[in-house]
């Protein structure tokens, strides 16, 4: 699995999303993902709606997905 790939697919799911994802195995994936979606949703309620781009890629292509979702006000404050 490509990471740009993924990074579409992320994308797609949300309204001007910042997706980064890298992997140094095509299997094993990090992504940070910036989204107004995430503001008041607890951190498994993000990770539900990520998976939800990738549908039953996860688990299978992807075998795993390290995840950071960020507001953008979080992602901001972390910018410093």
């Amino acid at each position: 699995m490509d990471p740009i790939k993924i990074t579409c697919l992320i994308e797609a799911g949300f309204d001007d999303a910042v997706v980064k994802v890298s992997s140094s195995d095509n299997t094993h994936f990090e992504a940070v993902i910036v989204a107004r979606e995430f503001d008041g949703k607890s951190l498994l309620a993000r990770h539900q709606l990520v998976y939800q781009t990738l549908g039953t890629l996860v688990g299978n292509e992807i075998h795993a997905l390290s995840i950071r979702a960020h507001t953008p006000d979080e992602w901001q404050q972390q910018q410093g």
